[in-house]
């Protein structure tokens, strides 16, 4: 086993709360949307956790599949997968009934100029999902895009502060959650809205798109100066074991690391590790898209992964010419613009 190979053993694995979790979550688990950004390590995860749970759960991986390869690798490891435009209402009816629902789908990048269809993905197919999925337990992924920016000192946004979106994105991203809340209050399902800003991985992220910068002295806006960031393993680790926390009327959760992360702190980690001094253009906003994840840490603990690991995966990933994925964040983006 090469390097690379062991760092994602290693930080991908799952812990033993999820594993003792896995034995109380009751029935099958599908990922809607498992062919995104995060649905492939969550799908991998979980039927990691049920093998060594000693459970014969299935995982049942739904999405279109279109990077080449990508379904045989998760049927190979003993997921199931289909194939099915969720957005063609005959193909999402003609999936099966299942206990527990991770819902995945949804659309981000190229939202400018392709409203409609955001729309469409964000907001008019969860409730068509609400419907179809009435009764089962429903884990939705959402974003912390859907608040307001914050003061800095402030902590981040908690559950309890009311959504005020800027831009279509998180306007639409608001209307998945109230499409969903509207059904869970109509048929009583169990249901959880899982706000979360910022994952990171081995292959993409704010992390990584800092430290590419820092290493090709690319000089990095701090007009957003502070994020949120949590280790996509611990964050798909939440989204699981949040099958155990849904509730009618639904729950809201956090799902971020503890640290407001100031960029220009971050960026000089970086150029210590690579011996490169870092370049800045702006200043730092007195607000920005934060979240206070109290909650989440209440639930599950604090993340298994800190922050000095996350700097130290990345650039050690990136030092060994790991393959990164091209999906930047814009976590600079202070209009709502993606």
């Amino acid at each position: 086993m090469n390097n690379i190979e062991s760092l994602e053993e290693q930080w991908l694995a799952p812990s033993t709360a999820l594993i003792e979790d896995m034995k109380s979550i009751q029935g099958n688990i599908m990922i809607l949307g498992a062919g995104g950004k995060i649905g492939p390590s969550i799908a991998r995860l979980a039927i990691q956790a049920i093998e060594k749970a000693g459970l014969t759960k299935r995982v049942i991986a739904v999405s279109r599949f279109s990077e080449e390869g990508l379904r045989e690798e998760l049927n190979s490891e003993g997921i199931e997968t289909i194939a099915a435009n969720i957005l063609d209402d005959h193909q999402l009816q003609n999936l099966s009934e299942v206990e527990n629902v991770l819902y995945l789908a949804g659309t981000k990048f190229g939202t400018s100029n392709n409203e409609p269809y955001t729309w469409a993905m964000n907001t008019y197919l969860p409730g068509r999902v609400a419907e179809k999925f009435r009764n089962s337990r429903i884990v939705v992924y959402s974003t912390g895009n859907v608040y307001p920016f914050t003061p800095v000192a402030s902590g981040g946004a908690t559950e309890e502060l009311r959504a005020d979106p800027v831009g279509e994105y998180g306007q639409s991203c608001l209307g998945r959650e109230r499409l969903f809340q509207y059904f869970s209050s109509v048929y009583g399902t169990p249901l959880l809205i899982y706000r979360l800003n910022y994952a990171i991985d081995f292959k993409y992220g704010v992390l990584l798109e800092v430290a590419k910068s820092v290493l090709a002295g690319k000089p990095i806006d701090l007009s957003t100066g502070h994020v949120n960031v949590i280790w996509q393993g611990d964050a798909n680790e939440m989204a699981i074991r949040s099958l155990l926390h849904c509730e009618s009327p639904s729950k809201i959760l956090n799902i971020t690391g503890p640290e407001t992360l100031p960029l220009r702190w971050l960026a000089g980690e970086f150029g210590r590790i690579f011996n490169i001094e870092p370049k800045f253009v702006n200043e730092e906003q007195p607000t920005a898209l934060l979240s206070n994840a109290a909650e989440s840490f209440r639930l599950f603990g604090y993340p298994r992964t800190t922050l000095k690991e996350m700097i130290g995966i990345t650039a050690q990933w990136l030092q060994q010419g790991g393959r990164t994925i091209n999906k930047p964040t814009h976590f600079q983006e202070r209009k709502g613009q993606f």
